[in-house]
């Protein structure tokens, strides 16, 4: 396994082990022994057979779901809540389907008490980093999916996290939307420099978006593997998934990955028969 430890750790894993009781009262480990790092400005990908765990551990940074075993820090105190300057980007979007665009991108700065026009001002300038300037007094459901992710992506940065953990954000999207929404990702990252935790089950997202990818094992989870990927930033998805440079990197995370997949696939199937 290539592990590799940034110098400046503001996530730390060590042997972290989630188990829940199932409704049997039987304990059901969702992931065991899980270690790495991710360094500060630092993007890690997450990838892992379907159903594997890669979402609990997302649970444990964020402190929504304690671990059961091991550690968990974040800028190195234990994670016994959700820790401060602390993003999260789920699958389903929250926006509020009352809020305008505008409102909603608010919403945040306005909960952490900043004057409602500072808010309002805040949030207009996120509305137009995130390509929907002009659209700000429109609701949610005359949105189209990709403009709801935009509104969801502004959402969560306009609180300029110094950590973003994102769960398949753009997982419901068609292909052109999905790389489009990449690009705005690492345009918007590369400003700020959060360090972000990325789950995918996208092999070229997880590579094309990430400075590391973490390979997880078929379930209960940990970490099989931790691979450099390398390549140079910035990043045009469209661009460099067609690049040789990156089919390398692909074939290595495959590698890694693909008897994983196969170990689940065959669990699947012999609960069929």
């Amino acid at each position: 396994m290539t592990q590799l430890t940034p110098s400046s750790s503001v996530i730390a894993l060590r042997a972290a082990t989630k188990a829940f009781a199932n409704r049997d009262g039987e304990r059901h480990t969702a992931i065991h022994d899980v270690t790495f790092d991710v360094g500060a400005g630092e993007f890690v990908s997450v990838v892992g057979p379907t159903g594997c765990g890669k979402s609990t551990t997302l649970g444990l940074i964020s402190g929504l779901a304690p671990a059961t075993e091991g550690t968990v820090e974040v800028s190195g105190t234990p994670v016994r809540g959700i820790p401060p300057g602390l993003g999260y980007m789920f699958q389903q979007d929250a926006v509020l389907p009352w809020r305008t665009v505008l409102d909603n991108v608010a919403a945040g700065p306005r909960y952490r008490g900043t004057a409602k026009k500072a808010a309002r001002d805040q949030a207009r300038e996120w509305v137009a980093k995130v390509g929907l300037a002009g659209f700000e007094k429109y609701y949610p459901h005359q949105l189209s999916g990709g403009m709801r992710k935009r509104v969801a992506l502004a959402q969560t940065l306009v609180n300029r996290p110094a950590i973003l953990l994102m769960d398949e954000p753009f997982g419901a999207l068609d292909v052109q939307t999905r790389e489009h929404m990449q690009d705005l990702l690492l345009q918007l990252w590369s400003e700020h420099r959060a360090a972000v935790v990325f789950v995918t089950h996208d092999l070229t997202e997880a590579i094309a978006l990430a400075d590391r990818v973490v390979v997880m094992t078929a379930g209960p989870a940990t970490v099989k593997d931790v691979l450099t990927v390398g390549l140079e930033r910035p990043r045009k998805v469209e661009e460099i998934r067609l690049e040789e440079s990156f089919l390398e990197v692909y074939r290595r995370v495959w590698d890694s990955l693909r008897e994983e997949v196969e170990i689940t696939r065959a669990r699947g199937a012999a609960r069929v028969a």
